[in-house]
Order: structure tokens, then C-alpha cells, then sequence
């Protein structure tokens, strides 16, 4: 019987060797998985982010006990940075793993499916609700406000395609109102102002200019040219390292900055007067002004001076300039800027300027400015607050100072100046409330014109507003109007008027009250020469039982039935419907007027004798002291012409 070697295991000897070569073998396969995962780098570490985010192991976790549990000191430091390394990726891979899901998430299509509807429909979903008097939207916890915007471009553009690209089951409104909410979240706007901003443009263009407010304009200079020339200042601030441009073709003083190495508030050519820190926006109302040589002129609203020092410099220190400014700490801004700049020739005042016609007297200037103050709804950028603060209460409450502040230039203003005769009015505000609205106001109230405001760029004036609600005259037109997303300076409004005549301009009175001023004001339409105005002024406000309603056929609401024996003889005329002799009536219809008129005269005539005669005898309403009182007829009719 062959005897059979002893085996490897039960040799003592062989199993000490066997696990000597095991323990090498493991250490080698150690090292073996420790260069995989260092040549693999990014893909094994972003395998292991996703694995980690999904919560599945991937025996990773195990390989880092094996080595922290290294016996080697110098292994297990190399070993550690390794441990560090992967971590490090792995937060890369998820990173970019929680970039991916996001980007996914907002691909909204608002037009698609019962999801859209809901999520126009669902206020409550990222905000808490606004109250009525207009509180802003706050962002609920974990609100992805980057979802947000992409929302509001998506439903902008359904909106300016809203008949191809709209979910039938969603109406206009709606999608509007879902902006409107979006936008008072994203960029924290109050619900009054978002509304109007979304009502004053096209919605893409609302964006558009909100989304510019949030950016300041870049910085512009004025060259002083009472002291230097464009160029000259130029290549003076290009040495000290500005880098700057022409303005635009528009202006020959202005500079854009966009970059500078030294602070130019503090460069020995601003503090010498060379030149002005100003927008670009603000040289608009003083190049609409063109003040010339000799003349008087008020800048009603002068803080900080750099509209009054660049109006000094196109004077040339000749003539008389008055710096008006209602707060007396602010005119020191002035004086400073003034002396800073060379301008000799001016007068700083402080008044209310509704009280300079007082002051200087009425009809005593050439030119007036009026920078009017407003609620900056076009220059955001500079004060934030303005979008949460403003409602339409404070709107109308400055419209009503501006209104005044405006009819006091132009009282200010002498409409027989040689050279002059001459107001502009501006604002830093874009609301047709505190622009065309105030101006439309001084036509109606001074005999004053719109003309042209002789600059080269900007967009015309609104000739209605709020859908109609507001209409103004075609010649409205030539005020011009700036927007930071179209001109990149400041939002700005501008109109220049001239003055025809002194004095103001009396109103034709309502109709239903005065049918005294309701006949002469249709008499003089019938040939006695009635403005255009005044034609539009009755058009618009005569009732429809009116005589000038009746004949001139205007319909502006139900017939309201006269008093029995109430009838005029102005409303019986009116009862004429004849169409077939329609030239013959209104011969005839100017004639009753006519003989109307001489009758209300009369009677007004007689009463101021019967006053003046009572005054004299110490008497009310006794003639020659006889003790009988004249009374006056009430409800006096003038007899009827038999035809």
C-alpha cells in the first residue's frame, strides 16, 4: 500500500507559510482597489455621490474601515487624504446630480395639462397672500425663486402669443394674475405697483423694465464748460486711468465712466469745477429749456444744483438765474455746487414754490424749470423702497402738488417775453398720473401750448391711458419719455410748454347747473367762435337732454326727464328732431339761443342796478324808499317767438 504524503495543511510548517502569502495577497489586493479608485477619479466618486443621495452602499464604506485600520502610520496618513479626496467628489457628483433634477424641474410648460391650471390657480403654493391695500408677497420656506423667474418668461410668452400657445381650460386673467403674484414675489413690488407697471406696457416689455430698475445706470459726468472743454477733460481723466466715452450724439457735454481707478468725487478736475456728477437722464429738461443769454430764469426745484449749474453754463453767467429750493438744509448743496462750478449769475432762494408768484410777482420771468418732485417710480434703483411704499393715494396726493407747483411756473412766466415764454416740466417718474395727467391739467387751466421739445430721442407722450380711461390731446405727443430698458438712463418724463397769454383761462362751467353759460357756450358754437376745447369740454360732459346734446348729437347716458313746467326755452328749442330741414333749424336754433342769451343778460343786468340801488338808500332791495322790495324772478322763461 503506496503511504500518501502528508498534506499542506496539516503541516505546521506549510500552514504558516500559506498564511504569510494570504496576508500578502490581501495587501495586495488593498492597494490594487486603492489605485482603481484614484485613476478612476471623478466617475468612481460621482457613482458613489448618487449611490450615497439614493441611500444604496456599494461596499465603499467598508473599504474605508480597511483603511483606517491600516497598521502602517505612513499608509494610513495617505490613506486619510485619499478618504478626503473621495469625499470631496462625491459632494461634486451630487452637486451636479441636484443641478440636473433642477434644471428638469423647471422645464414648466404652463400650457400643458390639468398640472398648468393648477399651478396658475393655486395661490398659496410659494407665497403667503397679499392684502388688499397692496402688502407685499413674502417667499414661503424653501421657495426655489430661480422656478419663479423661469415661470414668468414662460407665461410671457404665452401671453404675447396667447392665441397658439394658451391652455383653453386657462383665461387671460388668470395667466395675469399669475404674473402679477410672481412678480411681487421675485421682486418684492407692492400689489398697487405691479398692477400698473403691468397695465402701462405690454407685458413682455413690464418685465423687461422692471427687471432694469434693479440695475443702477452707468455713471455719467458733465463737462463744465464755463471752465474747460469735453475734450480737454477727457484726456485729463484718461491719464488718471478713467476709462470713459462720449455720452451719445445727443449731448456735447456728457461722458459715460465705466471704469475708473481713482474716486472721481475726489480727482483734482472735480474739485476745481470741472466737471458734474450727473445722470444722463438730467440734462434732458435743461437742453428742452434752451435758456438764452439775458434772460431771467427760475429753477423752481434746485437741489443739488446740477440741472441750475448746467443751465449757468449754457447762460454764460449772463442774465439772471434763480435757484429756488423748499428745504433750507438742502440749499447748501446748491450754494456748494454753485461756487464749485464758477456759476456767477445765480440767486438761491428758499420758498414754497407755489408761493414764487407772490415773490417774484407774476408774469415776471422768461423761462421757468420745474423738476417737479415725484415718487421716483423711475429711478428704483437708487431707492428700493419705493416699491413697497407707494400706493395710489400717495400717487394722486403728489399729483395735486404737482398740479399747483405747475400753474405757479407758469403764472411765473411772461407770455410776452421777446426771447422767452417758455416751461418745462419733469419728473423722475414713468406714472401717467404724475406726467401727462398734470400737464393736461395746466391746458385746461392756462392759456398754454405743448411744443416740441427739440430733443433728439425718447418716445412720445401717451395720448390715452388706463384703456381709454384717460384721454389727452393729440398734441401730447411731443413730450418725450425715457425708460432705463430702452434708453438705458434713468426713467424720465419731459414736456415743454408755451405760454400764448397771461392770466387764467376761464372754465367752461358744468351744464346741468348754469344753463346760462350752456346757451352762450352753444351760441358761440354755432358761429360765435368756441375753442376746440371748449367743443371737446361739452362734447364729453353735456347729458343727453341737453341743448347741445340734442343738437349736436351726443349721447352720454340716459335722458334724465325735465320738471313739469320746468322746460326753458332752451330745451323747448332742443325738442326739435326735424332731420330733412336740418340747415334751416340750426339757423333758427341760433337765433333763440341768441335771443336767449340777451335775455339772461338783461335780467343779470338789472339785478346789479337793483343791488347797487339798495346799497345806496341803506336798504335790501328797496327802491327810492318806498318800502316796496324788487324781487327777482325765479324760474323767469323768455317768452316764446310765434314761428
Amino acid at each position: 500500500m503506496k503511504e500518501v504524503p502528508p498534506s499542506s495543511d496539516d503541516d505546521p510548517e506549510s500552514l504558516k507559510d500559506s498564511e504569510e502569502l494570504s496576508e500578502l495577497s490581501e495587501a495586495s489586493n488593498l492597494s490594487d482597489d486603492a489605485g482603481d479608485l484614484e485613476g478612476d477619479g471623478g466617475k468612481r466618486a460621482l457613482f458613489d455621490g448618487a449611490s450615497s443621495s439614493e441611500g444604496e452602499g456599494d461596499g465603499l464604506g467598508e473599504l474605508d474601515d480597511d483603511f483606517g485600520s491600516s497598521d502602517d502610520s505612513s499608509g494610513e496618513d495617505e490613506m486619510e487624504v485619499e478618504k478626503q479626496s473621495r469625499k470631496l467628489d462625491a459632494e461634486t457628483g451630487r452637486q451636479l446630480l441636484d443641478a440636473e433634477a433642477e434644471v428638469k424641474s423647471m422645464q414648466l410648460r404652463v400650457e400643458e395639462d390639468d398640472a398648468s391650471v393648477s399651478a396658475l390657480d393655486d395661490d398659496d403654493d410659494d407665497a403667503s397672500d397679499a392684502d388688499a391695500d397692496g402688502t407685499v408677497l413674502l417667499p414661503a420656506q424653501g421657495v426655489d425663486l430661480a422656478e419663479v423667474k423661469q415661470r414668468m418668461a414662460e407665461i410671457v410668452r404665452i401671453l404675447e402669443h396667447f392665441k397658439e400657445l394658451r391652455n383653453p381650460a386657462v383665461s387671460r386673467a388668470t395667466y395675469m394674475d399669475r404674473l402679477r403674484k410672481d412678480v411681487m414675489l421675485y421682486y418684492s413690488y407692492n400689489s398697487f405697483l405691479a398692477d400698473t407697471l403691468l397695465n402701462l406696457f405690454p407685458v413682455g416689455e413690464a418685465v423687461e423694465f422692471i427687471e432694469a430698475s434693479e440695475t443702477p445706470r452707468p455713471m455719467t459726468i458733465r463737462t463744465n464748460t464755463l471752465k474747460t472743454k469735453r475734450r480737454e477733460l477727457a484726456a485729463a481723466l484718461i491719464n488718471r486711468g478713467v476709462n470713459l466715452d462720449p455720452v451719445g450724439e445727443w449731448s456735447k457735454v456728457g461722458l459715460v465712466v465705466y471704469e475708473s481707478q481713482v474716486p472721481l468725487g475726489a480727482t483734482p478736475e472735480y474739485m476745481s469745477g470741472q466737471y458734474m456728477l450727473q445722470g444722463a437722464s438730467s440734462f434732458l429738461p435743461c437742453m428742452a429749456l434752451a435758456p438764452q443769454m439775458n434772460e431771467t430764469i427760475v429753477d423752481m426745484a434746485a437741489a443739488p444744483g446740477g440741472k441750475t449749474t448746467y443751465i449757468g453754463a449754457l447762460m454764460r453767467n449772463s442774465g439772471t438765474l434763480i435757484a429756488n429750493e423748499l428745504r433750507k438744509e438742502r440749499t447748501k448743496a446748491v450754494v456748494g455746487n454753485l461756487q464749485r462750478m464758477g456759476v456767477t449769475n445765480a440767486i438761491v432762494s428758499c420758498y414754497d414754490g407755489r408761493e414764487l408768484p407772490k415773490v417774484l410777482g407774476p408774469n415776471s420771468v422768461d423761462r421757468v424749470l420745474l423738476d417737479a418732485p415725484c415718487s421716483g417710480t423711475g429711478v428704483i434703483h437708487k431707492d428700493a423702497s419705493v416699491k413697497t411704499s407707494k400706493s395710489q393715494e400717495d400717487i394722486w396726493k403728489r399729483s395735486t402738488v404737482q398740479k399747483q407747483l405747475l400753474l405757479a411756473a407758469i403764472d411765473l412766466v411772461d407770455a410776452n417775453s421777446k426771447t422767452g415764454g417758455y416751461i418745462v416740466y419733469s419728473t423722475c417718474s414713468i406714472l401717467p398720473e404724475e406726467n401727462e395727467v398734470v400737464v393736461h391739467y395746466a391746458l385746461r387751466k392756462r392759456y398754454v401750448e405743448i411744443v416740441p421739445t427739440g430733443l433728439e430721442f425718447g418716445r412720445d407722450g401717451f395720448k390715452k391711458y388706463n384703456k381709454g380711461a384717460f384721454r389727452f390731446p393729440p398734441a401730447m405727443s411731443l413730450a418725450k419719455r425715457y425708460y432705463p430698458h430702452a434708453h438705458n438712463v434713468d426713467g424720465f418724463f419731459v414736456c415743454k410748454l408755451r405760454k400764448i397769454q397771461n392770466g387764467e383761462k376761464a372754465m367752461v362751467a358744468n351744464l346741468q347747473e348754469d344753463q346760462g353759460r350752456e346757451a352762450f357756450a352753444l351760441a358761440k358754437s354755432q358761429g360765435l367762435g368756441l375753442s376746440k376745447e371748449e367743443k371737446e369740454y361739452l362734447t364729453k360732459n353735456s347729458t343727453s337732454n341737453s341743448p347741445y346734446a340734442q343738437v349736436h348729437h351726443v349721447d352720454n347716458g340716459p335722458v334724465a326727464k325735465p320738471e313739469e313746467g320746468k322746460a326753458s326755452k332752451l330745451e323747448q328749442v332742443s325738442t326739435n328732431k326735424s332731420v330733412t330741414g336740418r340747415v334751416k333749424r340750426k339757423k333758427k336754433v341760433s337765433k333763440l339761443y341768441l335771443e336767449a342769451l340777451k335775455e339772461l343778460k338783461d335780467e343779470k343786468k338789472k339785478g346789479k342796478e337793483a343791488q347797487a340801488l339798495s346799497k345806496e338808500n341803506g336798504t335790501n332791495g328797496t327802491a327810492g324808499g318806498t318800502g316796496t322790495k324788487t324781487k327777482k324772478k325765479k324760474n323767469s322763461k323768455p317768452k316764446r317767438r310765434e314761428s
